[in-house]
């Protein structure tokens, strides 16, 4: 907070004096980043498509850098690179899964194979990741030094660096959990036992009848009663993780979305359409019970869904306008400080020349006009939707900057700024004329630098801040992100490819184990828009349902949407989480925990869950890489593994979260640790 009035605000004194010499920008500590930075953005790229959610990976690399540069003796400047490197990879890896499946799914690009995807996808995130990069430099100075920006991950993040000894246990268990997560993962892939498990129910009377399909005279058995598919909570220590990180109140906001889609809205449309939904389903969809609900599911509810996430992202926006406006105010202030004379700052003041910046920012641009070109094959429009791209994405990673220095990166809107984005990039493409797979092309490639813009922008001001606490040196800084995002662009591709090979069966991108919320949402509006064939109707329903979350004060009518986009038994599994979590806190309050003791079982409590995060995530890259590479590969324990077998393992995983961490609580005389926030 500002300091009152009559007093004065002291000097900032980072922990390592600007006056001390000591290692920092090395080869190991750079190598060390760079590898994080691959391992914990692939297994982010995992998560986002499977969940539709990332992890903010600071704290994870602050902790495995802090347990491995100790080992090594290495400085604390050291770690603050390696772990700047290393936390910059889940945001690449956000840009992409929230943005690059799109193409696919709308049709842009006829695969996402490597000949048809990568070199596109990999200049798209290499551009939007360096723009990133650059925006924020201009805005650094006054957004890192503004002391109404509390940047509570940045504090947490750099008090562990500080907190040597406590690092060091804290990666115990971070290591330890992510092998429990990956030998559960690999026990279910092997068929130990059943990690989904379907069920019906019906409404009304289970009837049929036959209806003839236009002119092929074919015929299909068309419920005249009511009935919804459900699925039982995945057996998924990554889901499980992630509800246990977000907490009961968000998980539960997302598992309603859950509920009203599948709980009312699927059973209500079969039981009142009957015989109709022909109408509303392709010819080829599945005669079962179970084919027919998820159909109604994917192409009536869904698209609700879409006009409920909207809303949600534009409620977002308006809610932190004030904010937004003040960042904004503040970056064009700051502009004016650029021109320094970098002989007479002190190391910690050091970083890239205004003239650097701007140069890279043209060259950015030119890049960019070319890439669009290449994408639509239209120059004109290619041209403006570069303009356009610059102006919004100085705007949208400004706006990242801010609102991560007051809620933390893990609670940043990245998709709510990207789907402005779209809809202003669309809506200019219709003005123009322009439509077809090129319109679409041009709309999402927007998009995409947009919002991996916006992620690495806001990361990165994210690490500015650790940096401007512990004494790290900015230019430095500077440059190793500049490495880590050209890095993680040029192989981000591969784990979304092999994940898209691995679960074709299932429908690759958009199908039942890859969901892609984000992506398919952002394929819906640019295919709709541009091509004027949006299912309108059904969208200003899920307008109209958005309005009336926010009308009952509901805190996140976004995440009710995405729940009622993603899979039920994903949501399921991140509300139990979110109960187990919610359990823990219960204990720990019944124990009569102090403030200190319940930091402690706070931490080693996230840091248990991102560790079944990680070890579903990497063990789940590594199964993709083998169903990719033997296509046939299908031994397992058993032909028909039981759910049951697998609610059991699902307890156990829920007593080590709740365990673990309360056995972390220590003596009631020991001072509080630093708060971990993700």
């Amino acid at each position: 907070m500002s300091a009152s009035p009559g007093t004065e605000r002291k000097p900032h004194a980072p922990f390592v004096p600007p006056s001390m010499q000591m290692k920092e920008f090395t080869l190991r500590a750079v190598l060390l980043g760079l590898v994080l930075c691959v391992v914990l953005g692939a297994a982010n790229a995992y998560l986002g498509l499977r969940a539709g959610i990332t992890i903010a990976a600071t704290y994870p690399a602050a902790v495995i850098s802090m347990a491995v540069m100790r080992r090594w003796k290495g400085t604390l400047l050291e770690e603050n690179i390696a772990r700047t490197a290393g936390s910059i990879g889940e945001s690449v890896a956000a840009g992409a899964v929230f943005t690059l499946p799109a193409f696919v799914m709308a049709g842009a690009w006829q695969s996402f194979g490597f000949a048809d995807a990568y070199w596109k996808s990999t200049a798209l995130m290499i551009v939007g990741s360096v723009l990133g990069v650059l925006f924020v430099s201009l805005v650094r100075r006054g957004m890192v030094e503004d002391p109404e920006l509390p940047f509570p991950e940045s504090v947490a993040a750099s008090e562990i660096h500080k907190a040597g000894q406590r690092g060091a246990e804290a990666a115990k268990f971070l290591f330890w959990n992510i092998g429990v997560g990956g030998v559960v993962y690999l026990l279910g892939r092997f068929g130990l036992f059943a990690a989904d498990q379907p069920f019906t129910f019906g409404v009304g009377s289970l009837g049929s009848s036959q209806v003839r399909l236009g002119s092929t005279g074919s015929t299909k058995i068309i419920a005249a009663g009511g009935s919804s598919v459900v699925a039982a909570p995945s057996v998924s220590p990554a889901y499980l993780g992630v509800g246990y990180i977000i907490g009961i109140r968000l998980a539960a906001l997302q598992f309603s979305g859950g509920v009203l889609a599948w709980g009312l809205m699927v059973p209500l449309l079969m039981f009142f359409l009957g015989p109709q939904l022909h109408q509303y389903l392709p010819a080829d969809s599945p005669n079962d019970w179970s084919g027919i609900a998820f159909g109604v599911w994917k192409y009536i509810v869904r698209p609700i869904a879409v006009g409920g996430m909207l809303v949600g992202a534009a409620n977002t926006l308006f809610n932190m306008r004030k904010s937004l406006m003040a960042g904004l105010g503040k970056a064009f202030q700051d502009l004016k400080q650029t021109q320094e004379d970098q002989s007479q700052l002190s190391r910690t003041e050091r970083y890239m020349s205004s003239k650097t910046v701007f140069g890279l920012i043209a060259v950015m641009f030119v890049l960019m006009c070319f890439l669009y070109s290449y994408l639509s094959g239209l120059v004109a429009p290619a041209i403006l939707a570069a303009v356009v791209m610059i102006i919004v994405g100085f705007f949208f990673a400004t706006v990242s900057g801010s609102l991560v220095g007051l809620i933390g990166s893990s609670n940043n809107p990245i998709s709510g700024l990207t789907l402005s984005t779209l809809i202003i990039a669309a809506l200019l493409m219709v003005g123009l004329g322009v439509s077809g797979i090129s319109g679409v092309a041009a709309v999402l490639g927007v998009a995409a630098v947009v919002c991996v813009s916006s992620a690495v922008a806001g990361e990165l001001l994210q690490d500015f801040k650790v940096g401007y606490i512990l004494g790290g040196t900015p230019q430095k800084i500077q440059v190793v992100e500049l490495i880590a995002v050209v890095v993680a662009s040029l192989v981000m591709f591969f784990p979304l490819m092999l994940l898209n090979t691995a679960f074709a069966s299932s429908g690759g991108f958009g199908g039942k184990d890859l969901p892609a919320p984000q992506a398919g949402l952002m394929a819906t509006l640019a295919s709709g828009i541009v091509n004027h064939d949006m299912p309108w109707p059904l969208v200003v329903v899920g307008i109209c349902m958005g309005i009336a979350m926010i009308m009952m004060q509901i805190k996140s009518p976004m995440l009710v949407s995405v729940g009622m986009y993603l899979p039920f038994e994903t949501t399921g599994a991140i509300f139990i989480g979110g109960v187990i979590r919610a359990i823990a806190d219960w204990v720990a309050d019944r124990r009569g925990l102090n403030s200190a003791q319940k930091t402690r079982v706070e931490n080693a409590g996230i840091l248990t869950a991102s560790g079944l995060i990680a070890g579903e995530a990497i063990l789940g890259l590594a199964w993709a890489g083998l169903i990719a590479w033997k296509h046939d590969f299908n031994w397992q324990f058993f032909a028909q593994p039981s759910y049951l077998f697998g609610v059991v393992i699902m307890a156990a995983l829920a007593f080590l979260m709740i365990k673990l961490p309360l056995s972390s609580a220590g003596s009631p005389d020991e001072p509080a640790p630093p708060q971990a926030m993700m």
